[in-house]
């Protein structure tokens, strides 16, 4: 693979600047994603135990899954979104390409169960932070109809467009294009996280970008949020 830092200067080199503020060219992110692509996956999930990850429920804590929410079946990551939580990496991530590949299941739990089939990918969630629904984040949204959708979590900001989003509590940046496979299929989820730069893709299409977030570094999580769902791939390239 090319290396990274060899074209980060070309990321500088073609912004431009209006009214003082930069804003990203299509060409920085056809570049990012390319190059990345080059880049060897390794999973972080094996399909057989979730060595690697921690789980937290709401109402029971961290480590303590009575009711097997989290389960491990048929080499895949089967999350039955019941309670409310998530399992976090143990490890910690800066720049990186993320690949996940998920299909909704037909099960839906209160408060949600009218309401579109929810999940997410939230990063950057910082190492010693209280587990709590939800954490510090930066998400990627896999929502029914909303897949690849930006949400700030307690007080988190993106540039998107040269505007810096506000901090509150939760913010939603709507994702710039629709790629989603319907409900029944796989789909593919990716999140690029680089020297600043935000770049989701679903089905292999750019679909959000942002830059210059308020967090650069942390663990990564993957939602329980009322909906059946599962995870057949979840693998990750740490970007130098």
């Amino acid at each position: 693979m090319k290396n990274l830092l060899s074209f980060f200067v070309c990321i500088l080199a073609i912004h431009f600047v209006s009214g003082g503020r930069i804003y990203s060219q299509p060409l920085v992110v056809q570049t990012i994603v390319q190059n990345t692509s080059a880049q060897k996956m390794k999973p972080i999930f094996n399909g057989r135990n979730l060595n690697g990850w921690y789980s937290f429920l709401r109402t029971e804590g961290k480590n303590n899954d009575p009711e097997g929410v989290f389960r491990v079946e048929d080499g895949m990551l089967h999350i039955s979104g019941k309670e409310f939580g998530y399992i976090c990496s143990k490890k910690v991530y800066k720049d990186f390409r993320l690949a996940v590949e998920f299909k909704w299941g037909e099960k839906r739990y209160p408060p949600r169960d009218t309401s579109k089939r929810d999940n997410g990918i939230l990063y950057f969630v910082p190492a010693n932070i209280k587990d709590t629904v939800w954490p510090r984040s930066i998400e990627c949204q896999i929502q029914e109809g909303d897949v690849g959708d930006f949400w700030m979590v307690d007080s988190t900001t993106i540039v998107v467009d040269g505007q810096r989003s506000i901090p509150r509590d939760y913010n939603r940046v709507v994702k710039k294009k629709d790629a989603e496979n319907p409900r029944g299929e796989w789909n593919r989820v990716e999140v690029i996280a680089y020297h600043g730069q935000l770049i989701y893709l679903v089905n292999g299409v750019i679909v959000n970008q942002a830059e210059s977030p308020s967090l650069h570094e942390g663990r990564i999580i993957i939602q329980s949020e009322g909906a059946e769902i599962y995870y057949r791939k979840i693998e990750v390239a740490v970007l130098k």
